[in-house]
């Protein structure tokens, strides 16, 4: 049961990120970096203490006595988060969606799910899972089997939208017929993709990093309510204000810079564009993505496994997202063998879900 109610709600934190942005779509006459900077400071600044503030007492007493080496850790993690989060876009740029995407997401998901494992086997902490657990035991080896199973899918749906790009393409020529180049440059986009995919990863180094702050939450509450079983559902709230500060310092330097390189500084003013909307639109966007990892905690707080939870967060978003592109139309106008491939990789995706769901059930 403890499984399930995980699996759940890692799903509704996919859907959260998968969904997030949606609301930007809203956005009228602003650039990216100004919605974008906009949104983030809900994403990073604002909703996570006042999440904290709702679900754990005295939070900001937790921060105030936690080593500062653990809150250094989680902070450096989150300013390499954020770096994965901006070159995730040049990896888009130089390799196409589909291709950029699936390299950068499988990578984020599977060295985000086995390096802490790989940490912990090195540097042994109770309660931690090791690599070695999870090729030792049934419920472990299950996990793994699930991870490769959703890479399969991510490969699958990779596939998908490459088949895509080639049906819909439209040849741009310039005005003597001949073609003009893309920027399409697999040697420089697979290592912006690599760069991006490990960094992306650090958002649950960070986690992992300032674990010591959760388990002071859930030590706390588990004095609070005696009777209560099982683990406190917003421990990692806590963490994540540390984590998502680091996040915010590069997203907010390269926004800035941005708003100077475009002369973007007067989006945020411009009454000729509908202010108040576009403010709210953000803020909506932003307190969307930072549900996924609000429900996140809460997932990992019954699974008891970072590994797993980190596999199943990135499987929903992946399994969500391309969801909402056959619901947005997107893969309108490709061939039947094209659509059976993505339905393919969503299914494999679930398969997927469903694999690592088991492998929990039985360790618990």
């Amino acid at each position: 049961m403890q499984a399930f109610l995980g699996v759940i709600f890692h799903f509704i934190g996919g859907f959260a990120s998968g969904s997030f942005y949606i609301p930007y779509k809203k956005v009228k006459g602003w650039a990216w970096e100004s919605y974008w900077i906009v949104g983030g400071i809900f994403s990073w600044l604002i909703v996570p203490p006042l999440a904290a503030y709702l679900t754990i007492p005295d939070f900001t007493e937790i921060i105030a006595t936690t080593e500062g080496k653990t809150l250094t850790l989680a902070y450096f993690f989150g300013v390499l988060w954020g770096i994965g989060g901006l070159t995730y876009g040049l990896g888009v740029r130089y390799l196409g969606v589909s291709l950029g995407s699936s390299i950068i997401l499988g990578l984020c998901m599977v060295l985000g799910s086995i390096l802490p494992s790989i940490y912990f086997d090195i540097f042994p902490q109770a309660g931690k899972d090791t690599f070695t657990m999870f090729l030792q035991t049934d419920w472990g080896r299950m996990v793994m089997l699930g991870l490769l199973v959703c890479v399969l899918g991510i490969i699958i749906c990779g596939k998908a939208g490459m088949m895509k790009e080639r049906e819909i393409k439209t040849d741009v020529t310039d005005p003597h017929g001949l073609e003009v180049k893309t920027e399409y440059k697999f040697g420089l986009g697979l290592f912006v993709g690599i760069v991006s995919g490990v960094l992306s990863a650090c958002f649950n180094f960070g986690i992992e990093a300032g674990k010591p702050m959760a388990d002071a939450a859930n030590a706390i509450w588990k004095a609070a309510n005696p009777s209560e079983t099982g683990n406190f559902l917003f421990s990692n709230n806590v963490t994540y204000i540390i984590v998502l500060w680091g996040g915010l310092t590069t997203n907010f330097i390269w926004c800035m810079v941005l708003n100077a390189r475009n002369k973007t500084f007067g989006d945020y003013t411009n009454k000729a564009t509908p202010l108040l909307k576009n403010y709210i639109f953000s803020a909506l966007a932003g307190t969307t993505w930072f549900l996924q990892f609000f429900f996140y905690g809460m997932g990992e707080s019954k699974m008891g496994n970072g590994a797993s939870s980190w596999i199943l967060h990135m499987a929903f978003i992946i399994l969500i997202a391309n969801v909402w592109g056959l619901v947005l139309k997107e893969w309108k106008g490709v061939s039947r063998k094209t659509l059976i491939t993505v339905l393919v990789g969503i299914l494999t995706i679930i398969a997927s879900v469903l694999i690592v769901g088991y492998g929990n059930s039985i360790k618990s």
